[in-house]
Protein backbone atom coordinates (compact mmCIF):
# COMPACT_ATOMS: atom_id res chain seq x y z
CA UNK A 1 0.00 0.00 0.00
CA UNK A 2 1.17 3.43 -0.92
CA UNK A 3 0.02 6.48 1.48
CA UNK A 4 -0.14 9.71 0.67
CA UNK A 5 -0.73 13.21 2.15
CA UNK A 6 2.36 12.27 4.32
CA UNK A 7 5.87 13.94 5.11
CA UNK A 8 9.09 12.33 7.11
CA UNK A 9 10.18 13.45 10.73
CA UNK A 10 13.59 13.94 11.66
CA UNK A 11 13.92 10.26 12.38
CA UNK A 12 12.69 9.07 8.86
CA UNK A 13 9.57 7.95 10.36
CA UNK A 14 6.34 8.43 7.97
CA UNK A 15 4.06 11.10 9.78
CA UNK A 16 0.59 12.70 8.15
CA UNK A 17 1.12 16.60 6.39
CA UNK A 18 0.53 19.25 8.71
CA UNK A 19 -2.50 21.09 7.77
CA UNK A 20 -3.70 24.76 9.08
CA UNK A 21 -7.31 24.18 10.09
CA UNK A 22 -9.63 26.79 9.42
CA UNK A 23 -11.03 29.14 12.68
CA UNK A 24 -14.49 30.13 12.62
CA UNK A 25 -13.97 31.71 16.46
CA UNK A 26 -14.96 35.29 14.11
CA UNK A 27 -16.62 35.09 11.18
CA UNK A 28 -18.48 37.73 8.66
CA UNK A 29 -21.76 36.07 9.73
CA UNK A 30 -21.31 36.48 13.33
CA UNK A 31 -20.33 39.80 13.15
CA UNK A 32 -23.04 40.60 10.78
CA UNK A 33 -25.44 39.02 12.90
CA UNK A 34 -23.83 40.39 15.70
CA UNK A 35 -24.60 44.18 14.77
CA UNK A 36 -28.04 43.72 13.02
CA UNK A 37 -30.46 45.99 14.77
CA UNK A 38 -33.48 43.96 13.80
CA UNK A 39 -32.26 40.51 14.57
CA UNK A 40 -31.06 42.07 18.18
CA UNK A 41 -34.42 42.74 18.88
CA UNK A 42 -36.55 39.54 17.66
CA UNK A 43 -36.93 36.89 20.15
CA UNK A 44 -36.43 32.55 18.43
CA UNK A 45 -40.16 32.87 18.17
CA UNK A 46 -39.59 35.76 16.29
CA UNK A 47 -36.73 34.08 14.09
CA UNK A 48 -38.73 30.90 13.67
CA UNK A 49 -41.69 32.53 12.26
CA UNK A 50 -39.79 35.26 9.85
CA UNK A 51 -37.45 31.81 8.61
CA UNK A 52 -41.09 30.63 7.60
CA UNK A 53 -42.55 33.56 6.20
CA UNK A 54 -39.15 33.65 3.51
CA UNK A 55 -38.83 30.87 3.08
CA UNK A 56 -42.04 30.78 1.36
CA UNK A 57 -41.42 33.86 -0.44
CA UNK A 58 -37.92 33.23 -1.50
CA UNK A 59 -39.21 29.40 -2.66
CA UNK A 60 -36.85 27.94 -0.52
CA UNK A 61 -35.89 24.51 1.01
CA UNK A 62 -33.65 24.33 4.25
CA UNK A 63 -31.16 21.36 4.04
CA UNK A 64 -29.67 20.59 7.23
CA UNK A 65 -27.06 18.05 8.38
CA UNK A 66 -27.30 15.81 11.12
CA UNK A 67 -24.46 17.61 12.72
CA UNK A 68 -26.13 20.90 13.12
CA UNK A 69 -27.79 22.20 16.78
CA UNK A 70 -30.78 20.86 17.14
CA UNK A 71 -32.82 24.38 16.99
CA UNK A 72 -31.33 24.22 13.33
CA UNK A 73 -32.55 20.45 12.45
CA UNK A 74 -35.90 21.65 13.68
CA UNK A 75 -36.76 24.17 11.52
CA UNK A 76 -35.10 22.55 8.18
CA UNK A 77 -37.36 20.68 5.85
CA UNK A 78 -34.67 18.36 5.72
CA UNK A 79 -32.45 16.78 7.73
CA UNK A 80 -29.57 14.29 6.33
CA UNK A 81 -26.37 12.83 5.64
CA UNK A 82 -24.24 14.02 2.95
CA UNK A 83 -25.61 11.53 0.39
CA UNK A 84 -29.20 12.21 1.43
CA UNK A 85 -28.46 15.94 1.22
CA UNK A 86 -27.11 15.93 -2.21
CA UNK A 87 -30.15 13.75 -3.30
CA UNK A 88 -32.24 16.38 -1.88
CA UNK A 89 -30.03 19.05 -3.59
CA UNK A 90 -30.17 17.54 -6.76
CA UNK A 91 -33.99 15.99 -6.72
CA UNK A 92 -35.71 19.91 -5.25
CA UNK A 93 -38.03 22.21 -7.48
CA UNK A 94 -37.36 25.43 -5.07
CA UNK A 95 -35.70 27.95 -6.24
CA UNK A 96 -33.56 28.99 -3.67
CA UNK A 97 -31.51 26.35 -1.61
CA UNK A 98 -30.18 27.11 1.99
CA UNK A 99 -27.46 24.71 3.43
CA UNK A 100 -26.77 24.40 6.98
CA UNK A 101 -23.66 22.30 6.87
CA UNK A 102 -20.52 23.38 5.75
CA UNK A 103 -19.07 24.61 2.72
CA UNK A 104 -18.38 21.70 0.76
CA UNK A 105 -22.04 20.66 1.24
CA UNK A 106 -23.19 23.55 -0.21
CA UNK A 107 -20.58 23.77 -3.13
CA UNK A 108 -22.26 20.05 -4.20
CA UNK A 109 -25.25 21.51 -3.66
CA UNK A 110 -24.49 24.15 -5.98
CA UNK A 111 -22.88 22.09 -8.70
CA UNK A 112 -25.74 19.47 -8.51
CA UNK A 113 -28.57 22.36 -9.15
CA UNK A 114 -26.77 25.11 -11.55
CA UNK A 115 -30.15 26.65 -12.01
CA UNK A 116 -30.88 27.29 -8.25
CA UNK A 117 -29.24 29.68 -5.67
CA UNK A 118 -27.58 28.38 -3.25
CA UNK A 119 -26.60 29.81 0.22
CA UNK A 120 -25.28 29.27 3.40
CA UNK A 121 -26.07 30.97 6.42
CA UNK A 122 -22.04 31.19 7.51
CA UNK A 123 -19.68 31.05 3.95
CA UNK A 124 -16.53 29.91 6.82
CA UNK A 125 -18.24 27.36 8.13
CA UNK A 126 -15.28 24.93 6.84
CA UNK A 127 -14.11 21.61 7.82
CA UNK A 128 -11.07 20.61 9.04
CA UNK A 129 -10.74 16.88 6.56
CA UNK A 130 -11.48 18.92 3.47
CA UNK A 131 -8.50 21.30 4.32
CA UNK A 132 -6.52 17.88 4.37
CA UNK A 133 -5.79 17.84 0.97
CA UNK A 134 -5.89 20.38 -2.37
CA UNK A 135 -6.02 19.63 -6.06
CA UNK A 136 -2.40 20.41 -6.92
CA UNK A 137 -1.49 17.27 -4.14
CA UNK A 138 -4.18 14.97 -6.16
CA UNK A 139 -2.55 15.97 -9.34
CA UNK A 140 0.72 14.90 -8.00
CA UNK A 141 -0.15 12.20 -6.26
CA UNK A 142 -2.02 10.59 -8.93
CA UNK A 143 1.04 11.18 -11.43
CA UNK A 144 2.94 8.49 -9.30
CA UNK A 145 -0.07 5.91 -9.82
CA UNK A 146 -0.56 5.92 -13.65
CA UNK A 147 -3.92 5.09 -14.90
CA UNK A 148 -4.61 5.15 -11.39
CA UNK A 149 -8.70 6.17 -10.12
CA UNK A 150 -9.35 8.79 -8.04
CA UNK A 151 -12.26 8.15 -5.31
CA UNK A 152 -12.42 11.33 -3.25
CA UNK A 153 -14.35 11.46 0.19
CA UNK A 154 -17.71 14.19 -0.32
CA UNK A 155 -15.46 15.89 2.44
CA UNK A 156 -13.50 17.74 -0.33
CA UNK A 157 -13.39 21.16 -2.11
CA UNK A 158 -14.99 21.25 -5.32
CA UNK A 159 -11.71 21.57 -6.85
CA UNK A 160 -10.55 18.89 -5.84
CA UNK A 161 -13.55 16.93 -6.91
CA UNK A 162 -13.01 18.19 -10.05
CA UNK A 163 -9.70 16.41 -10.47
CA UNK A 164 -11.58 13.10 -9.04
CA UNK A 165 -12.87 9.97 -10.62
CA UNK A 166 -15.67 9.27 -8.04
CA UNK A 167 -17.02 10.62 -5.27
CA UNK A 168 -17.99 8.84 -2.16
CA UNK A 169 -20.08 9.46 1.43
CA UNK A 170 -19.67 7.28 4.07
CA UNK A 171 -22.69 5.72 3.36
CA UNK A 172 -21.77 4.45 0.24
CA UNK A 173 -17.76 4.28 0.28
CA UNK A 174 -17.66 0.74 0.23
CA UNK A 175 -20.30 0.25 -2.91
CA UNK A 176 -18.43 2.97 -4.75
CA UNK A 177 -14.76 1.31 -4.33
CA UNK A 178 -16.35 -2.01 -5.51
CA UNK A 179 -17.81 -0.44 -8.54
CA UNK A 180 -14.07 0.26 -9.63
CA UNK A 181 -13.41 -2.52 -12.50
CA UNK A 182 -10.71 -4.71 -11.19
CA UNK A 183 -6.73 -4.39 -11.80
CA UNK A 184 -7.09 -0.62 -11.57
CA UNK A 185 -4.77 1.06 -8.99
CA UNK A 186 -7.69 3.20 -6.34
CA UNK A 187 -6.26 5.97 -5.37
CA UNK A 188 -8.54 7.18 -1.97
CA UNK A 189 -9.09 10.28 0.17
CA UNK A 190 -8.60 12.49 2.25
CA UNK A 191 -9.99 10.12 5.44
CA UNK A 192 -7.30 7.25 6.03
CA UNK A 193 -9.49 5.93 8.83
CA UNK A 194 -12.65 5.66 6.24
CA UNK A 195 -10.35 4.22 3.80
CA UNK A 196 -9.20 1.26 5.99
CA UNK A 197 -12.87 0.40 6.99
CA UNK A 198 -13.76 0.07 2.54
CA UNK A 199 -10.98 -1.58 1.86
CA UNK A 200 -11.80 -4.27 4.56
CA UNK A 201 -15.10 -4.42 3.61
CA UNK A 202 -14.82 -4.29 -0.03
CA UNK A 203 -11.78 -6.26 -0.67
CA UNK A 204 -9.79 -4.16 -2.46
CA UNK A 205 -6.36 -3.15 -1.70
CA UNK A 206 -6.51 1.35 -1.70
CA UNK A 207 -3.52 3.90 -1.70
CA UNK A 208 -4.81 6.01 1.08
CA UNK A 209 -4.57 9.74 1.67
CA UNK A 210 -3.05 10.04 5.15
CA UNK A 211 -5.89 12.92 6.48
CA UNK A 212 -8.50 12.52 9.25
CA UNK A 213 -11.42 14.17 10.58
CA UNK A 214 -9.89 15.90 13.78
CA UNK A 215 -13.20 15.03 15.77
CA UNK A 216 -13.26 11.39 14.58
CA UNK A 217 -9.63 10.99 14.76
CA UNK A 218 -10.04 11.53 18.82
CA UNK A 219 -12.10 8.48 19.40
CA UNK A 220 -9.52 5.63 20.82
CA UNK A 221 -10.39 1.93 21.69
CA UNK A 222 -9.93 2.77 25.67
CA UNK A 223 -12.71 4.91 25.47
CA UNK A 224 -14.79 2.36 24.05
CA UNK A 225 -13.74 0.02 26.59
CA UNK A 226 -14.54 2.29 29.10
CA UNK A 227 -18.10 2.91 27.69
CA UNK A 228 -18.95 -0.60 27.48
CA UNK A 229 -17.38 -1.02 31.07
CA UNK A 230 -19.86 1.45 32.32
CA UNK A 231 -22.73 0.60 30.19
CA UNK A 232 -23.05 -3.16 29.76
CA UNK A 233 -25.10 -4.82 27.64
CA UNK A 234 -25.13 -1.60 25.59
CA UNK A 235 -24.63 -1.64 21.68
CA UNK A 236 -22.01 0.21 19.89
CA UNK A 237 -22.48 2.44 17.01
CA UNK A 238 -19.29 3.41 15.28
CA UNK A 239 -19.00 6.12 12.57
CA UNK A 240 -16.37 4.32 9.63
CA UNK A 241 -13.96 7.90 10.10
CA UNK A 242 -13.22 6.93 13.80
CA UNK A 243 -9.90 6.45 14.66
CA UNK A 244 -10.59 3.46 16.64
CA UNK A 245 -12.34 1.52 14.03
CA UNK A 246 -9.67 -1.12 12.93
CA UNK A 247 -8.42 -1.16 16.44
CA UNK A 248 -11.47 -1.88 17.53
CA UNK A 249 -12.76 -5.18 14.47
CA UNK A 250 -9.42 -6.17 16.83
CA UNK A 251 -11.02 -5.96 19.76
CA UNK A 252 -14.16 -7.73 18.44
CA UNK A 253 -12.21 -10.34 16.75
CA UNK A 254 -10.51 -11.58 20.59
CA UNK A 255 -13.76 -11.36 21.97
CA UNK A 256 -13.36 -8.20 24.33
CA UNK A 257 -15.99 -6.24 21.91
CA UNK A 258 -19.15 -8.24 21.21
CA UNK A 259 -19.90 -8.40 17.99
CA UNK A 260 -23.00 -9.09 17.79
CA UNK A 261 -23.47 -5.31 19.07
CA UNK A 262 -20.76 -3.45 17.17
CA UNK A 263 -22.41 -1.26 14.73
CA UNK A 264 -20.37 0.54 12.04
CA UNK A 265 -22.67 2.97 10.40
CA UNK A 266 -22.61 6.00 8.17
CA UNK A 267 -24.90 8.83 9.78
CA UNK A 268 -27.68 7.99 8.07
CA UNK A 269 -27.27 4.32 8.80
CA UNK A 270 -27.60 5.53 12.41
CA UNK A 271 -30.82 7.08 11.47
CA UNK A 272 -31.95 3.94 10.47
CA UNK A 273 -30.96 2.12 12.97
CA UNK A 274 -32.71 4.26 15.89
CA UNK A 275 -36.20 3.74 14.22
CA UNK A 276 -35.77 0.15 14.71
CA UNK A 277 -33.38 -0.61 17.23
CA UNK A 278 -35.28 -1.80 21.00
CA UNK A 279 -31.99 -2.03 22.70
CA UNK A 280 -32.10 0.32 26.29
CA UNK A 281 -28.90 1.74 25.70
CA UNK A 282 -26.79 2.96 22.83
CA UNK A 283 -23.40 4.22 22.67
CA UNK A 284 -22.72 6.62 19.69
CA UNK A 285 -19.35 7.29 18.11
CA UNK A 286 -19.64 10.25 15.95
CA UNK A 287 -20.20 14.04 16.41
CA UNK A 288 -22.41 14.94 19.19
CA UNK A 289 -25.00 16.83 17.10
CA UNK A 290 -26.13 13.10 15.90
CA UNK A 291 -28.05 12.29 19.23
CA UNK A 292 -30.28 14.89 18.51
CA UNK A 293 -31.55 13.09 15.66
CA UNK A 294 -31.57 10.05 17.34
CA UNK A 295 -33.54 10.94 19.95
CA UNK A 296 -36.09 11.84 17.93
CA UNK A 297 -36.93 9.21 16.18
CA UNK A 298 -36.58 7.09 19.04
CA UNK A 299 -37.43 7.76 22.90
CA UNK A 300 -37.50 4.01 23.48
CA UNK A 301 -33.60 3.77 23.84
CA UNK A 302 -31.28 5.58 26.14
CA UNK A 303 -28.67 7.18 23.14
CA UNK A 304 -25.46 8.17 25.43
CA UNK A 305 -22.36 9.84 23.37
CA UNK A 306 -18.88 7.85 23.40
CA UNK A 307 -17.43 11.20 23.83
CA UNK A 308 -18.96 14.52 25.33
CA UNK A 309 -16.10 16.01 23.58
CA UNK A 310 -17.02 14.74 20.01
CA UNK A 311 -18.14 18.52 18.80
CA UNK A 312 -17.31 19.99 15.42
CA UNK A 313 -17.30 23.95 15.77
CA UNK A 314 -17.81 24.13 11.92
CA UNK A 315 -21.05 22.27 11.99
CA UNK A 316 -22.52 24.43 15.26
CA UNK A 317 -21.21 27.68 13.40
CA UNK A 318 -24.83 28.09 11.72
CA UNK A 319 -27.53 29.33 14.01
CA UNK A 320 -31.27 30.45 13.80
CA UNK A 321 -30.18 34.00 13.23
CA UNK A 322 -28.00 33.42 10.40
CA UNK A 323 -30.54 31.50 8.53
CA UNK A 324 -33.16 33.81 9.14
CA UNK A 325 -30.16 36.60 7.86
CA UNK A 326 -29.70 34.34 4.89
CA UNK A 327 -32.71 33.98 3.50
CA UNK A 328 -33.80 38.13 4.55
CA UNK A 329 -30.36 38.85 2.52
CA UNK A 330 -29.92 36.15 0.39
CA UNK A 331 -26.34 35.87 1.54
CA UNK A 332 -24.13 33.91 1.17
CA UNK A 333 -24.72 32.76 -2.25
CA UNK A 334 -22.43 29.81 -2.77
CA UNK A 335 -21.08 29.59 -6.15
CA UNK A 336 -18.66 27.18 -8.45
CA UNK A 337 -16.82 28.43 -11.54
CA UNK A 338 -18.21 26.34 -14.35
CA UNK A 339 -15.09 24.53 -15.37
CA UNK A 340 -14.39 23.15 -11.65
CA UNK A 341 -18.18 22.31 -12.06
CA UNK A 342 -18.25 20.76 -14.91
CA UNK A 343 -15.57 18.49 -14.25
CA UNK A 344 -16.26 17.74 -10.80
CA UNK A 345 -20.06 16.80 -11.88
CA UNK A 346 -18.99 13.43 -13.40
CA UNK A 347 -17.77 11.99 -9.92
CA UNK A 348 -20.25 13.40 -7.61
CA UNK A 349 -23.14 11.70 -10.63
CA UNK A 350 -21.26 8.75 -9.87
CA UNK A 351 -21.86 9.35 -6.18
CA UNK A 352 -25.34 9.79 -6.18
CA UNK A 353 -26.17 7.33 -8.48
CA UNK A 354 -24.72 4.57 -6.25
CA UNK A 355 -27.15 4.11 -3.92
CA UNK A 356 -31.07 4.93 -5.01
CA UNK A 357 -32.69 7.81 -4.00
Amino acid sequence: MSIGGYAHDASGDVVPRSKARPSVVHTDATAAVAADAEIAQMSEADLLAGIDRLRTERDAVILAHNYQIPAVQDLADFVGDSLQLSQQAAATDKSVIVFCGVHFMAETAAILSPDKTVLIPDAEAGCSLAASVTADEVIAWRDEHPGGVVVSYVNTNADVKAVSDYCCTSANAIDVVRSVPEGRDILFLPDMFLGLWAERESGRKLHLWLGECHVHAGFRPEHVLEALDAHPGSDLLLHPECGCVSQCMYHVAEGDIPADRTHVLSTGGMVRYAQTTEVPVAIVGTETGMLHRMRAENQRTDFLPLSESAVCEYMKTITVPKVYRSLRDMVDVVTVPADVADKARLAIDRMVATVPA
